[in-house]
């Protein structure tokens, strides 16, 4: 790992006004999008202490492009291997000193109070401060924005219930929110084996450890989202598994108790993610129609090992798992065609209950 440095580090912040924050943003093959995240990071109406641009592994033509974009922006360059957003975002955190971080991905960019909304918004006496985070406005990949609110039309905030946690989405967003280096630490970071859902992972730990978390109403990112986002990919979806397993392993059954988690929680948030991913794969005959295909085998097996899960809802996933491992791309296209038609769009239930 290498750190290039030109002109100094840090920018020094408005004395006696703000405690120190570093931003951190991981960089992948993302020229497009660079300058506008470090300008708008460069623009803030309270300036960051360190400002960190992690490389993570790049095409040499893209690395190149950070090195010409340094020369105007004070900002370092750490340089790592690929592993994904997480990683990155720890190798930066490992790399700075800062109080207080916030991350921003590569193709967002800050609206110019993000760090002060965030900073001043601290609660003064919060001990055990774990990270405020605040709403975001969507755009499209251009940056032209499409609404001025997103995370509260999904979620409940701030966070307050473990079960919600499992249940939802989080929809904190690392590119709005501002984390305690105490208990980013404490959770040891991002785990480095998701690239998707490692947010709500670092998240839900966080909130299990205690610390607090507190919600701005107000906008300080704007996220752009395209067809190029990680969330679109294949890395995305196999995540998605990955994390459905950890919380699995977290959170297992307490009869005694009443907490049903896999049934209550994990199938009415997952379920149909694995479905349609494997639907998906079968309709196109994709290099990837094994694969989800493999997933939702594994996934329909965790289901009928649980002894808490009704017959009703074991039954409708095995006709599932039956029709679609009998199924052939034109069929799965036709019955998608079909159960469209008024009258009988309750046939697709069959595909996706």
């Amino acid at each position: 790992m290498t750190t290039t440095n030109p002109s100094p580090a840090t920018i020094a912040s408005v004395p006696g006004t703000s405690p120190s924050v570093v931003v951190i943003i991981p960089f992948y093959n993302g020229a497009d999008f660079i300058e506008r995240s470090v300008r708008s990071v460069f623009e803030q109406s309270v300036p960051a202490n360190e400002v960190i641009v992690v490389n993570d592994g790049s095409r040499p033509e893209e690395r190149a492009a950070l090195d010409t974009l340094a020369a105007r922006y004070p900002f370092r360059i750490l340089d790592k291997e690929n592993g994904g957003q997480g990683s990155a975002r720890n190798a930066g955190v490992a790399a700075s000193t800062s109080e207080y971080i916030c991350f921003l991905d590569q193709d967002d960019f800050y609206l110019p109070n993000h760090i002060e909304t965030l900073v001043t918004s601290i609660p003064p006496d919060d001990r055990l401060f774990g990270y405020i985070y605040a709403d975001l406005y969507e755009a499209d990949g251009d940056g032209n924005v499409i609404r001025t609110g997103v995370i509260k039309d999904h979620a409940q905030h701030p966070k307050r219930s473990i079960f919600d946690l499992l249940r939802y989405d989080m929809f904190v967003l690392p590119s709005a929110t501002l984390v305690s280096r105490k208990a980013f630490e404490a959770v040891g970071g991002f785990d480095s084996q998701f690239m998707g859902y490692e947010d709500d992972d670092l998240f839900l730990r966080i909130f299990r450890k205690g610390y607090s978390n507190h919600f701005v109403d107000k906008a300080v990112t704007v996220w752009c989202i395209h067809t190029a986002s990680t969330s679109f990919g294949i890395r995305m979806v196999r995540s998605r598994f990955k994390y459905f397993k950890k919380l699995l392993q977290m959170f297992p059954d307490e009869h005694q108790r009443g907490r049903y988690y896999l049934r209550e929680y994990l199938m009415p948030r997952f379920q149909l993610f694995f479905v349609n991913e494997a639907i998906e794969a079968i309709k196109k005959d994709d290099q990837y129609r094994g694969e989800m295909s493999a997933v939702l085998a594994e996934y329909g097996a965790i289901v009928f090992a649980n002894p808490y899960v009704g017959r009703k809802k074991k039954l409708r996933l095995w006709i599932t798992l039956f029709l679609l491992r009998h199924s052939t791309p034109g069929m799965v296209r036709f019955v998608g065609a079909l159960t469209r038609l008024p009258g009988i769009r309750s046939l697709r239930r069959i595909y996706k209950s």
